[in-house]
């Protein structure tokens, strides 16, 4: 089933996570559960998960962006594509990133813009697939302390 997140999918989400960059199980302290609840609470940000069996085994994140330009049509950002190392090569993350595409649609996106730090050629083939592109932008990324 290809669906939203729920509040109640934090720990599911999260062990899912844990294979994306290994991350560490975030402790539940304030401050997480904060940025949760902001997550949940706002209507452009959308999780987008795979579940199988009760349990989340693939996911993304798409962010719908307000913009002036373009006739004021909004763009979409797509991140944090991961799927259970169990479960890979089976279609999940494909069917989360054709429901962030169906989301941007509705939102009238112009359009998509997914940022991965792989440099596995298969994995560029899977994202070239789905529908993107390595050509038309160059992204650039400056990290913070």
């Amino acid at each position: 089933m290809i669906r939203e997140i729920t509040p109640r999918d934090f720990d599911g989400l999260m062990r899912l996570y844990m294979q994306l960059h290994d991350n560490p199980f975030p402790e539940k302290d304030e401050k997480t559960l904060a940025v949760w609840q902001t997550i949940c609470n706002d209507p452009n940000h959308h999780i987008i998960v795979a579940e199988e069996q009760g349990q989340i085994i693939s996911s993304c994140v798409c962010v719908i962006i307000p913009n002036l330009t373009r006739g004021q049509r909004p763009y979409a950002l797509i991140e944090n594509v991961i799927t259970d190392q169990a479960h890979r090569n089976q279609g999940y993350a494909s069917a989360c990133l054709q429901y962030a595409k169906t989301i941007a649609l509705q939102e009238n996106c112009y359009k998509m813009m997914l940022l991965t730090g792989a440099k596995q050629e298969s994995t560029l083939r899977f994202y070239e697939q789905s529908g993107y592109n390595r050509n038309d932008k160059t992204a650039m990324i400056q990290w913070l302390p």
